[in-house]
């Protein structure tokens, strides 16, 4: 059995504990708001840091095993840093057209 040590095992568990908690405060930020544009900050910006803390524990774990330092996680950093605010400006410009194109269609008879 590969026992972790202490120095690897707590920060680690800090880091995943708080990655938690900040995707947990994106997710009630998506139910508590009520517009769909405002809707759709808190969930971008909890579960890009939330994923971040649990990337920095991985990495901080897989560090320790090794015995050197695993630089493999920090790809994923600039792939998600730049995939949720992508997806959530096309879908903010998407929700926009889309209310563009409800307020200017003529009134039904």
């Amino acid at each position: 059995m590969n026992d972790l040590p202490l120095w690897a095992a707590l920060p680690a568990a800090l880091l995943l504990v708080a990655g938690g908690l900040l995707a947990l405060t994106g997710s009630l930020g998506l139910l508590k708001f009520r517009t769909f544009y405002a809707r759709i900050h808190a969930p971008t910006l909890g579960s890009t840091l939330g994923a971040v803390a649990v990337l920095l524990a991985s990495l901080l774990l897989s560090s320790a095993r090794a015995g050197h330092l695993v630089l493999n996680e920090l790809l994923l950093v600039p792939l998600l840093f730049i995939s949720a605010p992508v997806t959530a400006m096309l879908l903010m410009q998407a929700a926009r057209k889309r209310d563009a194109r409800h307020t200017d269609a003529p009134p039904s008879a």
